[in-house]
């Protein structure tokens, strides 16, 4: 009789067990929306664009004078922004053209058969990625040079674009007193993280003046390259002659959902950006008879430089 009631007990923690284990590996419906909410916020965050690397060996650190000449590099698109074929360009620099010639130097599209570079999405929260193939299939070394060394400098050079929209609190009758139990007060934002860019806004600064809400907008370049002028020629980066002006130069939009415009800073919407931050300062008319929340739209667009260096040893083939 005590053998069977034991038996019974051991069948049943055996299905007890296989219970928890199923109802363990079950998702739950409320799980779902917040997986999305997660990889939304990795697409909306973020200081990178396109990121590049060379894959192992390609090019080797050494080479021998007869061999050909292969660098394969991986542009990855790790911003939320997507490239097409002309918005995004690679080229190597760094070498004497009369002795690595072919078109290893020539600028390749990052898109090059793939079409679009897309950028990270809820879907692909790492961004796309594709391969690049510089070759050169002639190396010649000048007479009574037995060795060469150049830095390869591998630049990438392309279009990108910034969205953010803060929300911020706005109150026309901030500085009287009133009865009202209002509903926000306005206050600075701070803004960490990125906004899925190298360039991004770290935080908006808001004031109040009557019934005149003024943002105070802080650029950042976070991405460790150089920004260039929307419309500078990144087709030919490595080679182009840029001005002064060419340079930390972004172009911006603003417009707040629950204002209308009275006017913005700089007011040609370029505004430069120097030791890597910029300032815009625009005001709005608000027309409510109390405080509330609305968001703050703000566009960026500009080029982005990038560049990373690889060195190389070329060596004379022996009895050549």
């Amino acid at each position: 009789m005590k053998k069977s009631v034991s038996v019974v007990k051991v069948l049943s923690i055996i299905l007890l067990t296989l219970f928890l284990v199923a109802c363990k590996g079950q998702v739950q419906a409320g799980d779902q929306p917040l997986d999305t909410a997660a990889a939304l916020r990795i697409v909306q965050t973020g200081t990178q664009g396109i990121e590049a690397k060379t894959l192992p060996n390609q090019p080797p650190n050494l080479i021998y004078d007869q061999n050909e000449l292969v660098a394969l590099v991986e542009v990855q698109n790790r911003g939320n922004a997507d490239l097409d074929v002309t918005q995004c360009f690679m080229q190597i620099t760094g070498f004497d053209t009369n002795i690595i010639s072919g078109s290893f130097g020539l600028p390749q599209s990052c898109a090059v058969n793939v079409g679009t570079l897309e950028g990270k999405n809820v879907y692909n929260v790492e961004g796309s990625t594709n391969l690049l193939e510089f070759r050169a299939p002639n190396i010649v070394l000048p007479l009574g040079v037995f060795e060469y060394n150049p830095n390869l400098n591998f630049l990438t050079c392309y279009d990108y674009h910034t969205v953010a929209n803060p929300q911020v609190c706005v109150d026309p009758l901030f500085y009287q007193v009133t009865a009202e139990q209002k509903s926000c007060t306005p206050q600075n934002v701070v803004m960490t993280g990125g906004q899925g860019a190298p360039v991004g806004i770290s935080y908006v600064a808001v004031d109040m003046v009557g019934n005149k809400a003024i943002f105070e907008i802080n650029i950042v370049n976070n991405g460790g390259g150089r920004i260039l002028a929307p419309g500078a020629n990144i087709q030919n980066c490595g080679s182009l002659g840029l001005d002064y002006q060419d340079l930390d130069k972004v172009r911006y939009e603003v417009s707040l959902s629950g204002g209308s415009p009275i006017s913005c800073s700089p007011i040609d919407k370029m505004v430069r950006l120097t030791n890597n931050q910029g300032k815009i300062v625009c005001s709005f008319s608000i027309n409510s008879p109390s405080a509330f929340e609305t968001p703050l739209f703000i566009d960026l667009d500009y080029s982005y430089i990038k560049s990373f260096q690889q060195p190389i040893k070329i060596v004379r083939t022996p009895g050549t």
